[in-house]
């Protein structure tokens, strides 16, 4: 979630239900050169807990010293990303690119163990493509080295997001009788219905979502609401995406400042209003206002007009 769960971002999530968060994941290397953007990320807050910072590198030793670092920031937990696929970090050796080293893998989380006081965790994907789908095996292995629990998302490195996520392998994972660590399973999960599917068909401890809630946060009191009673909660109606919204771009002002918080807001206008007829004028005004002030009268007047077009 680069760029998406900075502290803005989460605390919109965590006011709706987000039992477990985790920071952007953070470049090591950038943190043992003390890289302004990279030393950003380890802000937390209080109200924010539990929270995990999340790290990937492709150096052990990188990996070591930025966990050291890491925990200096009191997370509540260290996760390790051996699953993001894209490109630029992929192919420089780490991510997923970790799936095709399952020795370096097992040394560089043996190091991360070792360099904390605090619970490590693992975000991975099922392995690298078709014919290298090594995550039971990686599973067994990561515990044995001193994790306690672990996310599997469920297509490989080669599929990226594209296609169905396989949940097979995860439910294979949780099955194993030697696995005593929770295990949770990641993708595709995007409604309360399916959340409850896949809990029940897959075994799995908890669900991670990530793509679902970008411009929805209410998915997860929403998830929870339907795992508990089998009921749905009502959608958000038009002034409570507009009051969400205008409490996300708060925080982003006030964390960023006004320049970078506002522009950096314009990606999130479009999710917020996914979905809605006729939005589109006030998207490219939202987009175009450059004060916070401007921003806030535009979505004032979003939830003027169309409350009065539901009534």
């Amino acid at each position: 979630m680069e760029d998406v769960s900075d502290p803005p971002f989460r605390a919109v999530c965590k006011e709706n239900g987000a039992d477990l968060m985790y920071t952007e994941f953070i470049s090591s290397e950038g943190l043992i050169r003390d890289a302004a953007k990279s030393r950003q990320k380890l802000d937390i807050f209080e109200y924010e807990r539990p929270i995990g910072i999340q790290l990937f590198g492709s150096d052990i030793e990188s990996m070591r010293q930025s966990t050291e670092i890491a925990t200096g920031a009191s997370p509540d937990l260290i996760d390790i990303n051996y699953g993001c696929p894209v490109k630029n970090v992929a192919c420089r050796g780490a991510g997923a690119a970790l799936l095709q080293d399952i020795p370096k893998m097992v040394k560089m989380t043996g190091a991360v163990v070792k360099a904390t006081h605090l619970p490590v965790t693992v975000k991975t994907r099922l392995g690298w493509d078709d014919n290298t789908k090594n995550i039971l095996e990686v599973a067994e292995r990561l515990q044995d080295i001193g994790i306690e629990a672990l996310t599997v998302h469920g297509r490989t490195r080669v599929q990226m997001y594209k296609g169905e996520a396989d949940w097979t392998l995860i439910g294979r994972v949780k099955e194993n009788p030697r696995i005593r660590i929770p295990v949770f399973g990641n993708g595709d999960i995007d409604s309360p219905e399916k959340a409850l599917q896949y809990k029940n068909r897959y075994g799995v401890d908890g669900i991670m979502i990530g793509r679902a809630s970008i411009g929805y946060p209410w998915v997860f009191n929403e998830i929870r609401h339907y795992l508990n009673t089998g009921q749905h909660l009502p959608g958000p109606t038009m002034a409570e995406r507009v009051a969400v919204c205008k409490k996300h771009l708060e925080f982003s002002v006030r964390w960023k400042g006004d320049k970078a918080g506002i522009f950096e807001m314009r990606r999130h206008y479009t999710n917020y209003f996914r979905g809605i007829d006729h939005f589109k004028p006030f998207r490219m005004r939202l987009v175009e206002a450059g004060t916070y002030g401007d921003v806030c009268e535009v979505l004032d007047e979003v939830s003027e007009a169309f409350t009065v077009a539901a009534v």
